[in-house]
């Protein structure tokens, strides 16, 4: 038998890859990748559900959020080294598993805090999913051309998540709010029974970045939980100023760390290709609006009288556009060239916000709901491109850091949109300010981003 790396090589080298391995590796990337992605928004809708059920304020709702984006990003860096040293599939198998698993006691949670330890414990094992699917896909399919439709189809899974998040929320709600998390169970065990059909991965030997580990989740906690504080402290509260001060202070650390350990969770040299530098930006600022507004809307729309499931169908356009999209965004890529596509998708995802933020309260749901359609159609122009420019610009045995790397910017952007948008409408201000300064405030960071998307695929690393 050929050792665990020889097909991984073989592919590199140009002999054709095996088509059946290759569909099962794609097939357990876009499943998993659908599954962490869609706990992500599907919670929304249910958080007043939960909170009746459960008890507590919108600060503790936030943390039902935030308690799973806060260890999905903080370990995302770990995550994506631990997939180059033991394996994409074996680290993608465990961090699955364990996900199934925090999803379960999610689903029998009696407590508010029962639910947010689960849900950080989901985040962990989703830290562990995503940059390992990322990685299973570079493995599978080497050609830059088949790799960019891969991609396609793999982020069609995320695209899909966060869009039906609200729909299917609201629909398992009608049941019990319990149901969105053990939905995952079923989907995470036929993840894993195609993860068993695809190819050995290669491995990369290192130590392992304790410092920078630890640096990381001090500073992504200490940031989030600032910002969740100040919704109902100020922005002036003790606690706020203190979790503040550790993650500054953390964060000079993690950068100070990763310039001298000998073994860096995450090398420097990543970061001497402008792409690698200009998609962890446009990642970040396409997530502060593809999951800022859906938060935004959830609450928006149930207090304008509509139930969990209302609020869910009104983000059904927005889904389905992003779900035919989505599948010809490779395409549309090949012929414009991969810029175009996400500084148009940039551009959309700016004007829904402030096309949102100019109407009067009083608009009409439906009104609202076609509105959310920009945003929608944001996700396949831009992220596919992305990515699939990021995973051509990187070295192959670095995969898997480089995607933790990303998606540790995009569940940054995510974390805090939820953390200071959630601020922003609980302020004495009123929540139609709130919202109004919250779309604002994602207008200009995607109209940012989109400024500086000319810089990717400018050069390779080194």
């Amino acid at each position: 038998m050929p050792p665990t790396t020889s097909p991984h090589r073989s592919q590199e080298t140009g002999a054709p890859e095996n088509r059946r391995h290759a569909t099962a590796t794609l097939a357990a990337a876009v499943l998993g990748f659908f599954v962490i992605t869609l706990d992500a928004t599907i919670v929304n809708v249910a958080l007043p559900s939960i909170g009746d059920a459960l008890g507590g304020g919108i600060t503790g709702l936030e943390w039902v959020v935030d308690a799973y984006t806060l260890m999905f990003a903080a370990l995302l860096l770990s995550a994506g080294a631990l997939s180059d040293r033991v394996g994409a599939r074996r680290a993608f198998a465990g961090g699955l598993s364990l996900f199934i698993v925090a999803s379960v006691a999610c689903g029998l949670a009696l407590s508010e805090p029962a639910l947010i330890a689960a849900r950080a414990i989901q985040g962990i094992g989703a830290a562990v999913t995503m940059p390992t699917s990322m990685a299973l896909v570079r493995q599978a399919f080497p050609d830059p051309a088949r790799r960019a439709r891969a991609v396609a189809v793999w982020a069609m899974g995320g695209a899909v998540a966060a869009a039906a998040g609200p729909v299917l929320g609201g629909l398992l709600s009608l049941a019990s709010w319990r149901m969105i998390f053990l939905v995952n169970v079923p989907v995470g065990l036929i993840t894993l029974f195609l993860l068993h059909r695809t190819e050995p991965s290669p491995t990369r030997p290192s130590p392992f970045d304790w410092i920078g580990q630890i640096t990381a989740v001090l500073a992504m906690g200490g940031l989030t939980f600032a910002a969740i504080e100040a919704g109902a402290a100020g922005f002036s509260a003790p606690q706020v100023l203190l979790s503040l001060g550790v993650a500054i202070a953390a964060l000079a650390a993690f950068v100070t760390a990763q310039a001298k350990v000998a073994h860096p969770m995450v090398p420097p040299a990543l970061f001497r290709s402008p792409t690698m530098v200009v998609a962890t930006g446009i990642g970040f600022a396409f997530m502060v609006g593809f999951y800022g507004l859906p938060f935004l809307f959830s609450l928006y729309f149930q207090q304008h009288g509509l139930s969990a499931l209302g609020a869910g169908l009104t983000f059904l356009p927005m889904m389905l556009f992003s779900a035919c999209l989505t599948p010809l965004s490779a395409r549309i890529a090949e012929r414009t060239g991969p810029r175009v596509p996400v500084i148009a998708g940039l551009v959309l995802l700016a004007a829904g916000a402030i096309a949102l933020a100019l109407v009067p309260a009083s608009l009409p749901v439906w009104a609202s709901a076609l509105l959310l359609i920009p945003v929608g159609t944001a996700g396949p122009l831009v992220m596919p491109p992305t990515t699939a420019l990021l995973l051509e610009h990187v070295p192959a045995e670095q995969t898997g850091t480089a995607g933790g790397v990303f998606n540790t910017s995009r569940q940054i952007g995510g974390a805090l949109a939820v953390a200071v948008f959630g601020a922003l409408v609980s302020t004495p201000a009123g929540f139609q300010h709130g919202l109004r300064v919250s779309l604002t405030l994602a207008a200009v960071v995607a109209l940012m981003a989109a400024l500086a998307a000319p810089g990717l695929g400018r050069s390779r690393a080194a």
